[in-house]
C-alpha cells in the first residue's frame, strides 16, 4: 500500500492537515505552564492526532510527554490512566523525589527502588485521595517541565476524574494538563471532571472544540495521500462521504490506495460518490476485512470481542489459533492498519469505531462462542481481570454467571479501595430481579458500604431508596443501607435529612448489628443544631451500647466525641482528659481516634480563646495524624492553625495560605468557609467593606447550610459590626438575632465571642436596650462554670457597651479589661478595638485618658496590618492633639514612659524595628534607642515582651478605670 511521500506524519500516517491553528493554541498554552488544556471533539475527530503532533513539539523542547489512557472496559485499579502515565516517565535527569511520592511506591512497583518509603495509608477514602494527589504532584514537580496527557475521558473512572479535578486546581508550576473527551458521551448534565472547573489564577490553558475538516482540508488530504490521482472530483467525494470526520477519509483513501488509486481500480469513485456518509468506515473496513486471510479475520474479531488493547497470546487464545498463527495474523492486520500498537505488546484495533463495526458484523453466534472462549483464556490470567471477565459473562448470555463475577468483580474492587468501579457495577446488579435473597444483601450492603464517600453519591443514593423499599430485604440490611445512606447525605452536601436517616437506621441495627449501631449514635451526637440535651442522650446510649462491645476503636471513637462534645459546652475537666489520651496505644485504629480527639478539642479550643493550648494541640495532632496515615485530620490540624494565625495577627501571606488550604480539599466546607470568614475579617480591618460582606456572607451561608455552629456565629458577628459600620442598624439586628437564636438554642455561648457584643451593640443602635440587657445577661448565665476566656473578654465589651451612654468612665474600664483579656489571650486585633472603644468612652467623658488607650490601640492595629482602622485611630489622636509636646516632662526612672508603651506595644504584636518607625512616624535610630530601653526596663528581649509588658502606661494624666 503506497499513500505517497508527503502523506506521513509523526504517526507515520497521514498528514496533519486544517488543525494548525489549534496546535498553535495547544503549544502557546502549554509553553506557558502551569496550563490546562481541554481538547473536546467526536469520535474520529483527530483529538490524539492533535496531541500526538503537539508532542512531538514539546518533546524536541526537551519537555516529557506522559501519556494514559482511559478505557471502557479497565479492572479495578484506582488512577489507572494516571499511573500508566507516570510510569513512562524518564527519570535519568531526576536526582530525589519528596517523602510524599512514596505513596506511589505501590501503584508504580517497578520504580519503588528510586521513590521514598510509602507512608501509611489512610483509613478513609478521602484521606487516600488527598494522600495520592500530594504524591502525584510532587512526583510531577520533580520531573521538572512535563505534559501529562489522558485521553477519552469519557470513559474515566470516578476516582481518576476526582484526582484529575483536585491537580487541575493546583498544578505544580512546570507542568501541562491535556485532557480529551467526546463531549457526547459524558454523562448527562455532567462535567469532564465532574465538576465545574475554571482555570486558578495563574494557570493558562483553554478548551480547544475540534471541528470537521472543511472540503479544502479533506482535499489537501487525499492530495498528499494520493498525489496526482487524487482529483477534485474525488476530493468532493471523498469530503461527502466522510462529512469532513478525518477517520473515514482517511480510511476511504486507505482502501483507494490498497485497490491502487482511482485509475487502477475503475470504478472505484463511483463507489465512493455513490456511498451515504454513515456507512462510510463501515465499508471501508469490512472491505478491508474482506482482504484478509482467515487468521486475520479471526485475530479481528477478537479484537473487537475483548473491547480492550490484549497481548498476542491472548488474543489468538480466543481465537483459536496456536501462537505462530496468531503473531503472523498480527502483523498483517498492523499492515493493513487495522490493528494498532498500544503499547508494552498489546494490540487493538486502529479505533473505538472500526472495533464496533467489525463487532457488528460477526454472525450472533460466533459473538457467543468468542465471548465464552474469552472468559475461559481470562480465567488463566495473572491476575484474574474480574471485571472483564464479567463483561463477557453477560455478553455470552449468562445472566446468573454473570451475577457471580459481577460480585466478585466489585468485592475486588472494594478491596482496593475502587469505589468508582465498584458502585456503577453494583447498581447494575442490583437492577436485575433475579438478584434475590443473601446475593441480594451482600450486594446491597457493598453499596451501602461504598456509597458514604462515593464521587457519584447522589446516583447511588436512587439505588440505596429503593432498597429500602424493599420487603424481601432484612431490617438489619435495611439499617446499614440506611445508615449509608444518611452519612453520604451529609457527607455530600450537610443535608440535615442526612441525620433523619441515621437515626432511623440506629432502630433498625440495635438489635442485630451494634457495631453499625453505635457509629450512627456517634454521629447523632454531633447533630449540635439540635442542642445539647440531644447531643448528650446520643452520646449516653453510644457509651451504654459500646460497654458490650469487644472494638477499642469504637470506644476510642465515642471517647473523643465525648471530648468533643465536654470541649464545646467549655467543660473545664476536658483539659485532663485530653492529657490521658493513648498516645502509643498497640492498635492504631486507637491512635487514629486519639489524632481525631485532639484535633477536635484543639479546633474547639481555639472557639474559646485558648490560643497557645489550641496551638499545642493542634500541632499534636497532625504530628499523630502523620504517623497513622489520617491525611483529614493532617488537613484539619492545618486549617486549625491557619485560624490562630489570623486570631494572633498574623496576616502577612494568610489568604494566599487559606486559598491553598481550600486547593488541597475543594469540597470542605468548613475550609472554604473559614477562609470566607478570615478574608471578611481582613477586608474590614482595611477598609474594603463591599468585599468584607460578601466573604461574610459566604460564611454564613455556609455556616447554616451545613450546621457550622461555630462558623455561623463567627460570620454573623462579622456581617453584624459592618452593617453597624454602614449605619445599618436594622439589618445588623436582623442578623444578630437569628444567630443569637442559634447561640441559644445549642447552648454555645462559650464559642459566641464576637456575636454577643455584637448583637448587644445592634440592639443598642435600635433603641432595644431592655433586649441588650437581657441579651448580655443570658450570656453571662450561659458562661456560669465555663472555661472560655474569649467569650469571657466579648462579654466584658458588651457590659461596656451598655454602660457606655449613662457611665462613660465605667464603660472605658471595661473595655480596658477586655482588651487585657485579650491581650493573655493572644490577639492583638480584639485588643485594639476593645482599647479603640476606651478611647470613644473617654471622648464622650470630656476627653481626658482618650489619648493613651488610642495610642496603644493605633500601636496594635499598625502591627497587623489593619490599615483603615490605623487610619481612622490616627485621624482622632490627631484631632485630640495627641501630637503636640507638653513643657516640663517628667521622668519615668525604671518605668516606662507613654512613647516606651506604644513601642512595647508594637514588640508584642511582632512589629519589626522598620514597622514601628512607620507607626510613630520616628526615625529607626530614635526606635533603636526605644527598643533598647524597653528590653532593659522590662528584663526581656523581643520575643519575651508579650509576656511581661504591662497593660498601661504610669502617669497621673489617666483617671481610675481608663
Amino acid at each position: 500500500m503506497d499513500l505517497g511521500d508527503g502523506a506521513a506524519g509523526p504517526d507515520g500516517r497521514f498528514r496533519f492537515v486544517g488543525r494548525q491553528r489549534e496546535l498553535g493554541q495547544l503549544l502557546a498554552a502549554l509553553r506557558r505552564p502551569p496550563a490546562v488544556v481541554l481538547v473536546e471533539g467526536e469520535a474520529g475527530i483527530g483529538k490524539s492526532r492533535l496531541v500526538r503532533e503537539a508532542a512531538a513539539v514539546l518533546r524536541a523542547e526537551r519537555r516529557q510527554v506522559l501519556t494514559g489512557l482511559c478505557h471502557p472496559l479497565r479492572e479495578p485499579f484506582p488512577y489507572g490512566p494516571v499511573v500508566d502515565a507516570l510510569r513512562k516517565a524518564d527519570l535519568a535527569d531526576v536526582t530525589g523525589f519528596p517523602p510524599t511520592a512514596g505513596a506511589l511506591a505501590p501503584l508504580l512497583p517497578d520504580l519503588a527502588g528510586r521513590l521514598p518509603d510509602p507512608p501509611q495509608q489512610p483509613a478513609d477514602a478521602s484521606g487516600r485521595r488527598f494522600q495520592l494527589l500530594q504524591a502525584v504532584r510532587s512526583y510531577l514537580t520533580a520531573l521538572g517541565p512535563a505534559v501529562l496527557v489522558v485521553e477519552d475521558l469519557h470513559w474515566i473512572d470516578d476516582a481518576t476524574r476526582d484526582l484529575l479535578l483536585l491537580l487541575a486546581r493546583d498544578l505544580p508550576p512546570h507542568l501541562g494538563l491535556v485532557l480529551t473527551y467526546r463531549a457526547e458521551d459524558l454523562p448527562p448534565k455532567g462535567a469532564v471532571l465532574g465538576a465545574v472547573y475554571h482555570h486558578p489564577p495563574g494557570t493558562a490553558g483553554s478548551v480547544i472544540r475540534l471541528g470537521p475538516l472543511l472540503e479544502p482540508e479533506v482535499r489537501e488530504l487525499a492530495a498528499a495521500a494520493l498525489g496526482p490521482s487524487a482529483t477534485a472530483a474525488l476530493g468532493a467525494a471523498l469530503y461527502r462521504r466522510s462529512e469532513g470526520l478525518p477517520l473515514v477519509a482517511e480510511e476511504d483513501l486507505i482502501t483507494l490506495a490498497e485497490q491502487g488509486g482511482p485509475h487502477g481500480r475503475p470504478g472505484a469513485l463511483e463507489r465512493l460518490r455513490d456511498a451515504d456518509a454513515p456507512h462510510g468506515l463501515r465499508e471501508a473496513v469490512t472491505g478491508r476485512l474482506g482482504m484478509l486471510s482467515p487468521d486475520a479475520s479471526a485475530i479481528a474479531e477478537t479484537s473487537a470481542v475483548l473491547g480492550v488493547a490484549a497481548p498476542e497470546e491472548l488474543l489468538a487464545d480466543v481465537a483459536g489459533l496456536g501462537r505462530e498463527r496468531g503473531a503472523e495474523a498480527v502483523i498483517e492486520l498492523l499492515r493493513a492498519s487495522l490493528l494498532r500498537e498500544a503499547g508494552q505488546g498489546e494490540y487493538a484495533l486502529r479505533h473505538v469505531l472500526a472495533q464496533q463495526v467489525v463487532y457488528r458484523a460477526i454472525p450472533g453466534p460466533a459473538r457467543l462462542r468468542l465471548h465464552r472462549r474469552a472468559v475461559e483464556a481470562l480465567r488463566a490470567r495473572t491476575p484474574v481481570p474480574l471485571m472483564q471477565i464479567a463483561h463477557h459473562t453477560l455478553a455470552a448470555g449468562d445472566r446468573a454467571g454473570w451475577l457471580l463475577r459481577a460480585q466478585e468483580a466489585a468485592d475486588q474492587a472494594i478491596a482496593v479501595r475502587d469505589g468508582g468501579t465498584a458502585s456503577p457495577l453494583l447498581r447494575r446488579m442490583l437492577d436485575r430481579p433475579e438478584l434475590a435473597g443473601e446475593a441480594r444483601s451482600r450486594a446491597a450492603l457493598a453499596l451501602a458500604g461504598v456509597a458514604a464517600s462515593s464521587l457519584d453519591f447522589r446516583t447511588d443514593a436512587l439505588v440505596l431508596r429503593r432498597l429500602l423499599d424493599d420487603p424481601g430485604l432484612p431490617m438489619e440490611v435495611r439499617g446499614e443501607i440506611r445508615l449509608g445512606l444518611g452519612l453520604g447525605m451529609l457527607n455530600e452536601n450537610a443535608d440535615p435529612a442526612g441525620f433523619d436517616e441515621v437515626e432511623r437506621a440506629v432502630g433498625e441495627l440495635a438489635a442485630g448489628r451494634p457495631g453499625p449501631a453505635v457509629r450512627a449514635m456517634v454521629a447523632l451526637a454531633l447533630k449540635e443544631a439540635e442542642g445539647p440535651a440531644y447531643t448528650r442522650a446520643w452520646l449516653e446510649r453510644a457509651e451504654d451500647a459500646v460497654r458490650d462491645l469487644d472494638d477499642e476503636a469504637m470506644k476510642a471513637a465515642v471517647h473523643a466525641t465525648r471530648l468533643t462534645l465536654m470541649a464545646c459546652q467549655g467543660d473545664p475537666a476536658v483539659w485532663g482528659l485530653t492529657e490521658r489520651l493513648p498516645r502509643h496505644p498497640d492498635d492504631r485504629a486507637v491512635l487514629r481516634q486519639t489524632a481525631r480527639a485532639l484535633q477536635n478539642v484543639a479546633d474547639t479550643a481555639a472557639y474559646l480563646g485558648h490560643d497557645r493550648r489550641a496551638t499545642a494541640l493542634s500541632a499534636e495532632a497532625g504530628q499523630i495524624a502523620a504517623r497513622v496515615g489520617s491525611p483529614i485530620v493532617m488537613f484539619l490540624s492545618h486549617g486549625t492553625r491557619l485560624r490562630l494565625d489570623a486570631l494572633a495577627g498574623r496576616w502577612e501571606g494568610l489568604e494566599e495560605r487559606l486559598d491553598a488550604l481550600v486547593d488541597e480539599y475543594p469540597t470542605a466546607g468548613g475550609a472554604r468557609a473559614e477562609r470566607a470568614v478570615v478574608g471578611g475579617t481582613l477586608a474590614a480591618a482595611r477598609g474594603r467593606h463591599t468585599r468584607a460582606l460578601e466573604h461574610f456572607h459566604e460564611a454564613f451561608r455556609i455556616g447554616a447550610d451545613q450546621m457550622l455552629v461555630g462558623i455561623e456565629l463567627r460570620a454573623a458577628a462579622g456581617l453584624t459590626s459592618l452593617h453597624l459600620a454602614r449605619g445599618e442598624a436594622p439589618r445588623a439586628w436582623a442578623v444578630a438575632g437569628q444567630a443569637v437564636d442559634t447561640a441559644r438554642r445549642t447552648a454555645a455561648w462559650p464559642r459566641a465571642a464576637g456575636l454577643v457584643s455584637a448583637a448587644v451593640e445592634a440592639a443598642l443602635a435600635c433603641d432595644r436596650r431592655s433586649a441588650a440587657e437581657r441579651l448580655a445577661a443570658e450570656a453571662g448565665q450561659g458562661l456560669d462554670g465555663c472555661d472560655a476566656p474569649a467569650a469571657a473578654a466579648d462579654l466584658e465589651v458588651a457590659q461596656g457597651l451598655l454602660l457606655l451612654d449613662t457611665d462613660p468612665a465605667g464603660a472605658a474600664g471595661h473595655f480596658c479589661g477586655a482588651a487585657r483579656r485579650w491581650r493573655g489571650i493572644g490577639r492583638p486585633y480584639e485588643a485594639a478595638r476593645a482599647l479603640d472603644r476606651a478611647g470613644d468612652a473617654w471622648r464622650g467623658a470630656g476627653g481626658a485618658g482618650a489619648v493613651e488607650p488610642l495610642t496603644e490601640a493605633l500601636a496594635l492595629y499598625t502591627g497587623v496590618g489593619a490599615t483603615a482602622d490605623a487610619t481612622r485611630c490616627g485621624r482622632v489622636l490627631t484631632d485630640l492633639g495627641a501630637a503636640r509636646r507638653r513643657p516640663g516632662r517628667r521622668g519615668y526612672g525604671g518605668s516606662l514612659s507613654p512613647r516606651e508603651h506604644q513601642v512595647a506595644g508594637l514588640l508584642a504584636a511582632g512589629a519589626t524595628n522598620q514597622r514601628i518607625a512607620e507607626a510613630l512616624f520616628l526615625s529607626p535610630r530614635t526606635v533603636e534607642n526605644h527598643v533598647a530601653k524597653v528590653l532593659r526596663k522590662l528584663g526581656t528581649d523581643r520575643k519575651g515582651v508579650a509576656a511581661v509588658h504591662p497593660d498601661r502606661a504610669d502617669g497621673p494624666e489617666r483617671p481610675d478605670g481608663g
